[in-house]
């Protein structure tokens, strides 16, 4: 049963939602910080109610007749949970197959001068295409308007050219913007470093949505770069490609005392001042419980949060090596640089968190998605490797040359498993 939605208010409210039992839980929705989402104005809650796990499918071919009930009452009870908490920022994509649908059912019946509703439409060489994505979008919506469009997925030059060139997808969105159907125009990555970097430092952008957390620092200087422009910045998938922190082994846990794990990262995200707000990819309406812990400490997260990433950094630095946390990415080329595309980087990654926090199984869910997932987690494991002296040769400028073969044979035997598609793709 639901209780009165209140946004902006005081709730006290008691619910069953028929997974744990009775839930009780006192909240003021004005409690949740917002933080200026920069040149957007917007004032973004530190917490979204991400959109791409409450799904039934990512098919894209069902009609409402087809969705479960259940499964749709449960998107509903998450979205109420999210406002009720003060989580106002609603997020979604055209990607997210039956998302935007589903979702369509609840949102137009909700106060909508007091949401900011976000969702995604992927760049294309057409921008007639993109535009018709756009209206699909909005029709499963059931809005005239959204806060929020983002290019999806610039992951590659090529999709960067797609988006920025004269007449492309870029300028094809300025034009809903000037219609007044899209507030603010940003862009969602998985793409390396410096192409990060490229797309922020156009200045054509007003945010990002990018990954950055403690197992992954490797866009700290694009973060930089987004406030130079005075950029939103968006954190994406902070639990899961974050470190797999709703499973996490013994041995992080420990090491994470007082907090949990995803409290950590949460606090540890938001100690920067820079970041704006974490995507929370709920599945159902408990999945916030833990994040709203971190977020009524907001105001000590630098104090609580900087003694266990030290300590974190302490143990890999005594497993791997004392510069390893400063020096390992040092010299690793991009993947497409690579002879069959190994992806360096990732694998040296995933192998220091596995090696020194015991961190096995989300290496295991990310290394053995490369090579199944085309340019959103680009490149090859190792198993794809034809001549390992070649590889080596290209790593002269890594201070650890002489340890990489070592480490990546290492790190196959450890966290090659069978293999793994994306969500969107594993239907």
């Amino acid at each position: 049963m639901f209780g009165t939605l209140v946004i902006g208010g005081v709730l006290l409210f008691v619910r069953n939602f028929g997974i744990k039992g009775h839930f009780l839980m006192t909240w003021t929705a004005e409690q949740m910080p917002r933080r200026r989402f920069g040149r957007t104005e917007l004032q973004m809650p530190v917490l979204t109610c991400g959109g791409m796990r409450y799904q039934q499918s990512w098919g894209d071919d069902l009609t409402m007749t087809e969705i479960d009930r259940a499964g749709q009452a449960n998107i509903e009870a998450t979205i109420h949970r999210a406002l009720e908490l003060g989580i106002n920022h609603i997020e979604t994509a055209r990607g997210y197959g039956t998302s935007e649908m589903q979702l369509g059912e609840i949102l137009p019946t909700l106060p909508r001068d007091q949401m900011i509703v976000q969702t995604k439409v992927e760049p294309s060489p057409d921008p007639a295409k993109f535009l018709a994505d756009f209206e699909t979008s909005m029709n499963f919506l059931g809005l005239e308007h959204v806060e929020l469009l983002g290019l999806h997925g610039i992951n590659t030059p090529e999709i960067l050219e797609w988006s920025i060139r004269p007449g492309g997808c870029l300028d094809a969105a300025s034009e809903l913007q000037k219609q007044g159907r899209v507030g603010h125009i940003g862009f969602s990555t998985h793409g390396s470093r410096q192409l990060v970097r490229e797309a922020i430092n156009t200045g054509r952008f007003d945010y990002v949505n990018l990954h950055w957390y403690f197992v992954n620092d490797l866009n700290s200087a694009a973060i930089d770069d987004a406030a130079s422009h005075d950029m939103g910045v968006f954190i994406i998938s902070p639990n899961d490609k974050g470190g797999k922190l709703y499973e996490p082994p013994p041995r992080l846990s420990e090491l994470c005392e007082p907090l949990s794990p995803m409290v950590f990262n949460t606090l540890y995200c938001l100690a920067r001042e820079q970041v704006h707000t974490l995507s929370m990819g709920a599945a159902c309406p408990e999945d916030f419980d833990e994040h709203i812990k971190a977020v009524k400490q907001i105001d000590r997260a630098a104090e609580l949060s900087a003694p266990i990433a030290e300590r974190l950094r302490a143990e890999i630095a005594k497993v791997c090596g004392s510069d390893w946390n400063e020096c390992w990415v040092t010299g690793l080329p991009d993947p497409e640089d690579l002879p069959n595309q190994v992806n360096v980087q990732e694998i040296v990654r995933l192998w220091t968190y596995a090696k020194a926090l015991d961190m096995v199984s989300f290496g295991k869910m990310r290394y053995n998605l490369l090579g199944s997932a085309g340019h959103w987690f680009p490149g090859q494991h190792l198993g794809h490797l034809k001549d390992m002296p070649e590889l080596i040769n290209c790593l002269s400028d890594s201070p650890y040359q002489d340890k990489i073969e070592g480490i990546l044979n290492e790190a196959h035997e450890l966290l090659l498993d069978a293999p793994v598609v994306r969500l969107s793709e594993s239907e």
